[in-house]
């Protein structure tokens, strides 16, 4: 019973499907990166080949706490196990721990600085693109105030011309009355005389 109550309520295929005069229009695409194409050649600072990616990524891992967790338990057991005797690869002064530091910040401040570097590059885009943005933001605002005000200022003219015709169709009006009134007098004065 209630497949035939669905049945009923459907539409029909012939019910549904509109002619060709008032089905709507596709609005056209929005392109919403418009204003960040004409800076994308800035994006790739060093290139987007596979070294320049990864340096980044490693760069962005350098500071996450992650690595930070990870460094500290490192060094813990490396000083744990010297200390202890359960190796001797590095004694106290640690000077293969200080070597290890000095080759992993020699290599981790230029990953840092071209991370840092592509990401200026981008910030800057974006603000050019921002800039732009807001500037043509603006110049459709000012074109929409300019229309409204020239509608306004159709709208103000046609009430004057209504408010004209307005008062000419009084004058017509009370002329008519008169000329009535007057046609009137006459048809009845006509009539009065034999």
């Amino acid at each position: 019973m209630n497949d035939q109550a669905e049945g009923a309520m459907k539409p029909k295929p012939s019910d549904s499907t509109p002619d060709a005069a008032s089905a709507p229009v596709a609005a056209p695409e929005i392109d919403h990166l418009r204003f960040q194409r004409p800076h994308a050649h800035l994006a790739p600072t060093f290139g987007s080949d596979r070294f320049a990616l990864q340096a980044e990524a490693f760069a962005r891992f350098f500071g996450t706490p992650l690595f930070l967790g990870g460094q500290t338990a490192v060094v813990a057991i490396w000083i744990a196990v010297n200390v202890l005797g359960l190796v001797k690869f590095d004694v106290y002064p640690f000077i293969l721990l200080n070597l290890a530091f000095s080759l992993q910040a020699a290599y981790a401040a230029p990953l840092i600085l071209l991370a840092q570097t592509r990401q200026a590059a981008r910030d800057k885009a974006l603000s050019e693109a921002d800039a732009q943005h807001r500037e043509a933001l603006a110049a459709a605002n000012e074109q929409r105030q300019a229309i409204a005000a020239q509608n306004a200022a159709q709208m103000l003219e046609l009430l004057q011309q209504n408010t004209k015709l307005t008062e000419f169709t009084k004058q017509l009006t009370e002329r008519i009355e008169l000329l009535t009134v007057e046609m009137h007098e006459h048809f009845m004065r006509k009539d009065a005389k034999p």
